[in-house]
């Protein structure tokens, strides 16, 4: 395993992070809870010294499972990051109350890194400053609770700014970013500004939910022979010296073992020169066939109509590209379509890409009502 600097912090973190959001699944849907435990052991016995979870990761199951994994020596292995679920507030206490449950959901008298989960802003307005959240941040640390201080982002990059220059006490941050994300959310210049302010910065969504590791054939063309698609994704970030380190939502055993062999090479200037034109060239491939930016996390479901929101995105999203017959399959199967979507609007309040699903759906049913 390759280690590096986190941010002003002093600490060597694993180039991967174990990200507990994509956890091995039986049929039913629920977690494999013995083969997501044996996972993660397995990634820490292997030099994983970063594990990430939050509170509404699989239903509420995440930290609990991540504290059966972290037992029998493995919580003093590794660094533990979790997040403060700031949409459940209603009033300061409440921040109090969430990290006592979070402790005992995980076995814990402390989280390492703990964040301000997916702050956008209205959250950020109406919650982090409003119930004067860093002071409790602040508190909880004073007393021993959690460590270090951060927050994890999905907005636009003058928000991002805006969160970043409001608390000059932040250790980390958290942003959503690859090879195609490089002008939205917090994007590049994100990247750079936080490293610039001596952040620590953690990468999510380095595959974008899955997307870039198994893009369009059109687009896998374009990555030479010699590395998989997926290596080239995480390299991509690897090579660049202000990404502290990546997450990964792995949810089978060979994922883990591919990632961490590619982290076990991975370094900063890693990517040649004429691999930089590649992404270059995939990017403007990918982008030109997106149709919504879903990232598969979730946070939209379940919807009170049955609509599995998420796969109707990845169906719709295959028809641009060129997987009609395959798309058509998969949503014929689906017990609930587009068109059973009664624009309630809850999905769009979780939705961290600020998806307007209720515009979308109509747009999807008519496409597949063609196919």
């Amino acid at each position: 395993m390759q280690y590096r600097d986190f941010g002003k912090t002093g600490i060597k973190v694993s180039a991967l992070g174990f990200g507990a959001m994509r956890l091995p699944l039986h049929q039913d849907e629920q977690v494999d809870e013995k083969r997501a435990v044996s996972m993660i052991r397995h990634a820490i016995d292997e030099g994983v010294n970063y594990i990430d979870t939050a509170y509404p990761y699989h239903q509420g199951e995440s930290e609990r499972i991540v504290g059966e994994a972290l037992k029998d020596g493995y919580r003093e292995k590794t660094y533990l990051a979790t997040k403060c679920p700031v949409w459940k507030l209603e009033k300061p206490e409440d921040f109090d109350e969430i990290l006592e449950g979070q402790l005992k959901k995980l076995q814990t008298d402390h989280v390492d890194f703990y964040l301000l989960h997916a702050l956008s802003r209205d959250r950020f307005e109406d919650k982090v400053k409003k119930f004067d959240l860093v002071k409790r941040m602040e508190k909880a640390r004073d007393e021993g609770k959690i460590k270090y201080l951060g927050f994890s982002f999905h907005d636009s990059y003058d928000v991002f700014q805006d969160i970043l220059t409001y608390y000059d006490g932040w250790d980390f941050c958290q942003i959503q970013y690859n090879y195609v994300d490089l002008e939205h959310q917090a994007g590049v210049k994100g990247l750079k500004a936080a490293a610039d302010n001596g952040l620590a910065v953690v990468i999510m969504e380095p595959l974008l939910g899955g997307k870039l590791a198994d893009p369009a054939d059109h687009v896998k063309k374009v990555f030479p022979e010699g590395k998989t698609i997926v290596e080239y994704a995480l390299d991509f970030l690897w090579d660049q010296r202000p990404v502290s380190l990546l997450l990964s939502g792995m949810s089978d055993e060979k994922q883990l073992e591919e990632n961490l062999k590619f982290a076990d090479r991975s370094s900063v200037g890693m990517v040649r020169p004429e691999e930089k034109q590649v992404y270059k060239k995939a990017k403007e491939l990918f982008d030109s066939m997106a149709l919504v930016g879903c990232t598969g996390c979730r946070y939209c479901l379940p919807c009170p109509f049955g609509l599995e929101i998420p796969e109707i995105f990845s169906y719709y999203n295959m028809t641009a590209a060129h997987k009609e017959s395959e798309a058509k399959a998969g949503y014929g199967a689906l017990s609930v379509n587009a068109k059973g979507c009664r624009a309630c609007r809850r999905c769009e309040k979780a939705c961290p890409q600020m998806i307007k699903i209720s515009q979308v759906m109509p747009e999807v049913a008519k496409v597949f009502s063609k196919l």
